[in-house]
């Protein structure tokens, strides 16, 4: 938009960008509430089942942590020499043209994103449904109606302002870690000895490579501090200690979480595990355990759908200030200081495909799911920027530049590359309505191409 236009939205309350409005703590509980998420109460067990030893088992959880941390270091220089709301779409806007972004922004915000929130939404249906039924509702519906009804609440939450989305965060993160702390407790004060270790792993029934990958699936998400970048007091160092705080708090509670399990039903009883945490909290518990642990992964699947609504209706902002038939998207409300617009087309799309599950089952689900090689592909792209405008933009100002350059980035952009090729390890052994699975992110990818001419070449002017 030109100047007249910006003073014009200024008058009318419009801001013309984010504000710094989120302290460390609110910033810490929106990522550590976007990477801890259902995840870790079945992860645990496959890794168990894939790592053939405990050593072995624990020492993949603290190297996640460890590519965690590095790859939050890389993109804690991104996030501080190129401070936007756009995050990742705005780094490869940058450092490859607005064709390579827009198709990461359209995988991100027609299925990757919002398929995300409608995803957890069933997560915590499902699971508030088994602890309190809908009075009146069936089975199929009362998870329906709970899923519903928590994103038009969260979305309702958001579009009030920042201030407000990040108090219900806080809120929900503490009860999140306050419970897998108290899954800890249990197994330190109420369980017995863990059955007794079990025989050296046979030969070929450990895979390092497929344990890591679930591994690091689980740690995903902490990239989305990116899109509150310029969002975070402090300036520069603001962000660089809350990614780093972060990945700290996850790495320890990942690590209780998977201790608390081994200790109570030992690696073999892990692996055997299809409801890991409920059957901790079943043999600590009792019967009441279950509906505490019902409880539990309903609130980590709000604390992640509140805050990936947060991140999520950002790169639709970043996208509506790039093209022109987008524009709306790109609307700041300056005095609740959210992206209105972004963030109600985002919370529509999200009960859209709600409503779609509810109609055809698992379909979206798998969408989802498969498209994750594409993601990594993009969080690749997202890694080698940093060489990329090292060289293109070498005066641009870095308050903070990574450590050990160029060994760290070189081993987050191997990880990046490593999954993708380890995800469609798993993807083309599936099959979504007949057709081979790896084909489904190609498709997403390709739907975004015919969009290209249609949004016009040209940037607003003055954008």
């Amino acid at each position: 938009m030109d100047s007249s236009e910006r003073q014009a939205h200024v008058a009318a309350g419009v801001a013309a960008g984010p504000q710094p409005l989120l302290g460390l703590r609110e910033a810490v509980a929106l990522i550590v509430g976007v990477v801890i998420g259902a995840g870790i109460f079945k992860a645990p067990a496959i890794v168990a089942g894939l790592s053939g030893s405990a050593e072995g088992m624990f020492g993949m959880w603290i190297l996640g942590g460890l590519v965690s941390l590095a790859g939050a270091l890389c993109y804690a220089e991104l996030a501080t020499s190129c401070a936007h709301p756009g995050g990742d779409y705005h780094f490869l806007r940058r450092a490859y043209g607005r064709t390579v972004a827009f198709l990461f922004g359209w995988a991100r915000f027609s299925v990757i994103t919002t398929g995300s929130i409608a995803l957890l939404a069933f997560v915590f249906g499902d699971y508030m449904q088994q602890a309190w039924p809908v009075p009146g509702l069936s089975p199929a519906w009362g998870p329906l109606a709970y899923a519903g009804g928590a994103i038009g609440l969260l979305a309702l939450v958001n579009l009030r302002g920042l201030r407000s989305g990040a108090a219900a965060q806080r809120w929900l993160t503490l009860a999140e870690v306050g419970g897998l702390l108290l899954l800890a407790v249990a197994a330190a004060t109420f369980a017995g000895p863990g059955p007794a270790p079990p025989p050296p792993a046979a030969a070929g029934s450990v895979s390092f490579g497929m344990a890591m990958v679930f591994v690091l699936l689980t740690y995903g998400g902490w990239n989305e501090a990116a899109y509150i970048s310029a969002e975070v007091r402090g300036g520069p160092q603001g962000i660089v200690r809350a990614l780093t705080l972060s990945i700290l708090i996850i790495t320890v509670l990942y690590l209780l979480v998977t201790w608390a399990c081994w200790k109570t039903l030992g690696l073999q009883g892990m692996a055997a595990s299809t409801t890991l945490a409920a059957d901790v909290m079943r043999k600590t518990f009792g019967s009441g355990g279950e509906k505490l642990m019902a409880l539990l992964v309903a609130v980590s699947a709000l604390t992640s759908i509140n805050a990936t609504m947060i991140v999520g209706a950002r790169s639709g902002y970043a996208m509506g200030c790039d093209w022109r038939r987008l524009r709306r998207l790109g609307r700041w409300d300056g005095q609740p200081g959210t992206p209105a617009v972004a963030m109600l087309v985002q919370g529509l799309a999200a009960l859209l495909l709600v409503g779609l599950g509810g109609l055809f089952g698992g379909g979206f689900q798998a969408m989802v799911e498969f498209t994750a090689p594409v993601f990594w592909l993009f969080f690749l792209l997202a890694g080698l920027s940093l060489f990329v405008l090292r060289r293109r933009e070498p005066a641009l100002a870095r308050p903070y530049k990574v450590p050990l350059f160029p060994l760290l980035p070189l081993l987050f952009c191997a990880t990046c590359a490593w999954m993708p090729w380890s995800s469609l390890s798993y993807v083309y052994s599936q099959s979504l309505g007949g057709l081979n699975a790896a084909w489904v992110g190609v498709a997403v990818l390709a739907a975004g191409l015919p969009l290209l001419p249609w949004l016009g070449r040209q940037p607003e002017p003055g954008a």
